[in-house]
């Protein structure tokens, strides 16, 4: 819009300078003829011979041209010799009759004006020339000789060209001007108009962005309405051909939704069916092993190894179970939850289950530090991140485990730091990832299955909230952030559980 009215402008400018330039001339080249049609008569003045019947010679007057009838005010004639003015004479009154009084129409010019003609040096034979005289203004001159060898200018005053050229500059400029006002206003209209159809393409567009497209099941209903979808139209192009884009991508987010249904329904029929033969193992292998028949340390060891194995495929079978329910969006039993005492038992577990001489310690705030969450999994998420802790790292390791709150946005944030010797840079990308592993040999000696962190992130997001670490040689730092409950809303829910059990 502002690219149009600026090319606009440049193209009422230039016509407006070529107007008045071929004005100016036109007006310049009338005046000029009008001067030349003077200077001629003042070349051949009448009188200067006898008068008709004898008598007296008439009196030569050189600058009598100027009493004629028809010049304007302003006009003048001027006798030089020598290039000095010797007589001058300006029209102060048009004169209208010829004959007696009629040189009262005109006075002698004023030393600075004869001064303004003597330095423009003027002389016969040259192009006319304007010359500005005090009190005259601009004026156009002319010099001519006359039959006495007298030389002559003649002037005509040039105030009503210049006046007639100010006027038609200042017509231009004004009538531009409304123009480009009146072409801006309805340039803006216009193209309001004809980008309407645009702007609902792009806010079709600016909704389609907005969808959580990257997980979960996505309903792709929006579209460009077929009004702006006209093919005909160059905006119906465009949003006809978001509306086959949307409907490509909708088909595509269908399919993709349409696969992680079915392995995660897989996933989960499958470790549900294989809950009941691993429990059946594990019962036979230990009712075998502590039967009355006698076995040899061999079948022993073996029937030990089975129920080890057994035990562990069972953890990994609970554990995608968990996570196919919590990707199938199963609600979970949400509740006012304070973290110090689930904290404090995660970590007394720990204590009590390590065997590799870790330090532990309890960071925990005076004030409860309650959350909206699913105690058991809140449990859960601190076993694993313990666990990890535990498992990754050496004996004399001290692990910190802190709760505390942040300003601002209300959050509960739970720590758990180490000071061990930090997860590898190229794994820490992956930590959250399913069977994510630090070592590549995917060995099993340390009874890792790879889904603990995963299950954290899980279950974090599933109480809308996120998981974060940070990792560095002597520092590992995995930051659980949790929606904090207000403690009005705390005290609430606590007084209607206390009411409901009493």
């Amino acid at each position: 819009m502002v690219s149009a009215v600026t090319l606009i402008a440049v193209v009422a400018a230039v016509i407006g300078t070529v107007t008045t330039i071929a004005f100016h001339g036109y007006m310049y080249g009338k005046l000029d003829d009008q001067l030349h049609t003077v200077a001629l008569r003042a070349a051949k003045p009448p009188g200067g011979g006898p008068p008709p019947g004898g008598g007296e010679p008439q009196r030569f007057d050189p600058l009598a041209f100027v009493d004629a009838r028809g010049l304007p005010v302003g006009a003048f004639g001027a006798v030089v010799a020598d290039g000095t003015v010797t007589d001058s004479r300006v029209v102060v009154e048009s004169a209208t009759t010829p004959g007696p009084g009629a040189e009262d129409s005109g006075q002698p010019m004023t030393a600075a004006q004869r001064g303004a003609l003597e330095a423009a040096g003027l002389s016969a034979g040259e192009d006319a020339r304007t010359v500005d005289l005090p009190g005259l203004g601009s004026s156009r001159v002319e010099a001519v000789t006359d039959p006495h060898g007298t030389t002559v200018l003649v002037g005509l005053p040039a105030a009503e060209v210049g006046s007639a050229l100010t006027t038609l500059i200042v017509v231009e400029v004004c009538v531009t001007g409304a123009g480009l006002i009146a072409a801006g206003i309805a340039g803006a209209a216009m193209v309001g108009v004809a980008l309407r159809p645009l702007r609902r393409v792009a806010a079709t567009a600016t909704l389609v962005s907005e969808l959580p497209l990257h997980s979960g099941e996505v309903a792709l209903l929006e579209r460009v309405p077929q009004a702006q979808a006209d093919p005909r139209t160059e905006v119906g192009q465009v949003g006809a051909a978001l509306n086959r884009m949307l409907g490509h991508v909708g088909s595509a987010l269908e399919a993709r939704q349409e696969s992680e249904t079915r392995v995660r329904q897989f996933v989960a029929d499958a470790s549900h069916e294989l809950r009941t033969p691993l429990a059946s193992i594990r019962g036979y292998a230990e009712l075998t092993r502590r039967g009355h028949e006698k076995t040899g340390p061999d079948t022993r060891h073996a029937l030990g190894r089975i129920e080890s194995e057994a035990e562990r495929m069972t953890g990994m079978v609970e554990d995608l179970l968990l996570l196919a329910r919590l990707d199938a969006g199963r609600p979970l039993g949400l509740e006012s939850t304070d973290l110090s005492p689930v904290v404090v038992d995660a970590v007394s577990d720990a204590r009590a289950a390590g065997e590799r001489g870790h330090h532990w310690r309890l960071e925990l705030p005076d004030e409860p530090a309650t959350v909206h969450g699913d105690p058991t999994r809140l449990h859960q998420v601190l076993v694993n991140l313990l666990a990890n802790a535990r498992t990754h790292t050496p004996p004399g390791t001290t692990v910190t485990v802190r709760v505390r709150s942040t300003a601002g946005r209300p959050w509960v944030v739970l720590e758990v730091a180490d000071d061990g010797p930090g997860i590898p840079p190229e794994l820490l990308p992956h930590v959250f990832e399913r069977f994510a592993r630090g070592d590549a040999s995917r060995s099993r000696s340390a009874g890792s299955t790879g889904l603990g962190l995963a299950i954290v992130e899980a279950v974090v997001a599933a109480h809308g909230g996120r998981v974060e670490v940070e990792s560095v040689p002597g520092r590992t730092v995995f930051a659980v952030r949790l929606p904090a409950l207000p403690p009005a809303t705390a005290h609430s829910q606590q007084g209607d559980r206390l009411s409901t059990s009493a």
